[in-house]
Parts: structure tokens; sequence; C-alpha cells
């Protein structure tokens, strides 16, 4: 007989495409937000390139975002009990202009 593929009262079935299943890099997030929402923009910068594109945005109700920091501080602290603490290098800010500019 047939698994029944319908979930089970009180569980979500959640899809994976395969685009979305490879990821998108990002190693800067630019947060803002208003009264009902969180905007979370995702970017990746590389050195040496001027112009940088926001990757992808997520936009999230206060009870979301603020169930999401406390997930990923979960998370982070697993993963730091497993591999031992991540190291936070300061870096300097990274300016608007970021990037190399031309002279004449």
């Amino acid at each position: 007989m047939a698994e029944d593929k319908k979930p089970k009262q009180g569980q979500i079935n959640i899809e994976l495409d395969a685009d979305v299943a490879q990821g998108i890099y990002s190693n800067l997030a630019i947060i803002n937000h208003s009264q009902s929402e969180f905007v979370v923009d995702f970017v990746t910068i590389m050195p040496g390139v001027p112009k940088s594109k926001v990757k992808s945005r997520i936009v999230l109700t206060p009870q979301h975002a603020k169930r999401f920091l406390k997930a990923l501080s979960d998370n982070v602290q697993r993963f730091e009990n497993a591999h031992g603490e991540i190291k936070d290098y300061q870096q300097p800010p990274i300016p608007i202009n970021f990037g190399p500019t031309g002279e004449a």
C-alpha cells in the first residue's frame, strides 16, 4: 500500500525548489524597520567591485523578526557548543562609495 503523502494534522508540508536550494551567498545584511515590519536585504560585496546589488530581501512582521532572532541565537549557541566559539573579527565600516575610485 502506498504511503500517504499528506501532512499529518499540525504539520506543514514545505517544498524547496532546486534553484532556491542552491542558496545565495551574502556577506552583508542591511536591516531596516518600520512600525509594522522589518526588512532584511542580503548583499554580496566583493573587494575591488564598486557596485553591489541586493541579492534577496526578506520582510518580517515584528513578531516573526523576534522569533527569527531567538532561533538564530539558539542555533549559533548550538554551533559554538559543537565547534567552538565563532571569532568576531572587527572590520572597518564599509563606506557608501565602497570600491576603487578612478583618477584622471
